[in-house]
C-alpha cells in the first residue's frame, strides 16, 4: 500500500469566515483538510482537521468526534482469535528469535553500564497502567524513566549499540513479554507515557478525543507506525494525524489489516531501518 496514499486522498477544503460575525472562531467538525497545512488554518489542530482518511483507511466522524465502532459478534469473534493470533506468534517470536535476543543483550551489557532491559510505565487498554519491556538504548546515568522527555536522532543519550537498536526497532523485541501477558498486542496503537506533551500541553488536552485510541490494547507496531508517523512528535498536527491513524485502525480492525500492518513492519522497520 502506498503510505502516501492520504496525502493524496484527504481533501482540502477552503472556509471564509465573514469578518462582521460575532463568532470568535468557525465551526470546524466535519471539514477535512490536508494534515499538512492544518496549522495553517487553526492555532489547534485537533479543532481545525477532520480528515476522511488515515493513509487510505477510512476515518468516520459522528457529531466533530470520531465515530467508534461497537463490539457486534464478529467483532467480538475477530478479537478472540486476535489475541490467540497474540499468544502463539509472541510464544513463537520469543522462541524463534532468542539467539537474537540473548546477542543483544550481551552486546549491551558488554558496552555500556546498567540493566540490559528497561521498565518504563505506560498507558494501556482503556486507560489502565503496565510496565513496557524494552531493551536499554540510553546511558543508564542519563535514562528518562517518565518517558516524557522525547528521543530525537541525535540526542547524545543514546548509546552506539542502542542507535543500532532504534535504527532497526530491535529494543522493541522484549515486548513480545508484554504481548504475552496480555497487556499488549502485536499490533495495535503505541503505548504512551501518562501526561506526554505535545508543545507544552498534553495530549487529553490538545486533542479532545484522544482516549478513542485507548479503545483496543496497544500494540508492538500499528497503522502510524508503518505510515512514518513515528519517533517525537514536535508539533501539533503531526500529534494530531499519529492520533487520527491510530482511530483509523481501531474503526477499521481486521484480522487481514493485521496482518499486512505486520508485513509492511517487517518491511519497512527492520528491513529497510526507519526506526527512531
Amino acid at each position: 500500500m502506498d503510505t502516501d496514499l492520504a496525502h493524496t486522498e484527504l481533501r482540502r477544503t477552503v472556509v471564509a469566515v465573514d469578518p462582521s460575525s460575532d463568532s470568535s472562531s468557525p465551526s470546524w467538525d466535519g471539514i477535512a483538510v490536508d494534515p499538512s497545512e492544518g496549522h495553517r488554518a487553526h492555532k489547534d489542530p485537533a479543532q481545525a482537521l477532520r480528515p476522511t482518511s488515515a493513509s487510505g483507511l477510512l476515518l468516520n466522524w459522528d457529531s466533530g468526534r470520531p465515530d467508534m465502532p461497537r463490539v457486534y459478534s464478529d467483532r467480538a469473534i475477530s478479537l478472540m482469535v486476535k489475541r490467540l493470533f497474540d499468544i502463539a506468534g509472541s510464544a513463537a517470536g520469543l522462541l524463534v528469535l532468542s539467539p537474537l535476543l540473548l546477542g543483544i543483550a550481551l552486546a549491551i551489557k558488554l558496552t555500556s553500564a546498567g540493566p540490559v532491559l528497561f521498565w518504563q510505565e505506560r498507558v494501556g487498554f482503556r486507560g489502565q497502567r503496565f510496565r513496557i519491556l524494552k531493551f536499554r538504548t540510553l546511558f543508564s546515568d542519563r535514562c528518562d524513566p517518565s518517558g516524557r522527555s522525547q528521543i530525537d536522532r541525535e540526542d547524545n543519550r543514546v548509546t552506539p549499540i542502542g542507535r543500532i537498536l532504534r535504527t532497526k526497532s530491535l529494543d522493541e523485541l522484549p515486548q513480545l513479554v508484554n504481548v504475552l501477558r496480555g497487556e499488549m498486542s502485536l499490533v495495535g496503537p503505541r503505548p504512551h507515557v501518562s501526561g506526554m506533551q505535545i508543545e507544552g500541553r498534553t495530549y487529553e488536552v490538545a486533542v479532545p478525543y484522544y482516549a478513542e485510541r485507548e479503545a483496543m490494547k496497544p500494540g508492538i507496531t500499528g497503522w502510524a507506525q508503518v505510515n512514518q508517523f513515528r519517533g517525537p512528535t514536535l508539533d501539533f498536527t503531526t500529534a494530531v494525524a499519529r492520533v487520527h491513524h491510530d482511530i483509523a485502525y481501531i474503526q477499521n480492525f481486521s484480522l487481514a489489516l493485521d496482518m499486512q500492518i505486520l508485513l509492511m513492519t517487517i518491511w519497512i522497520e527492520a528491513l529497510r531501518g526507519t526506526g527512531q
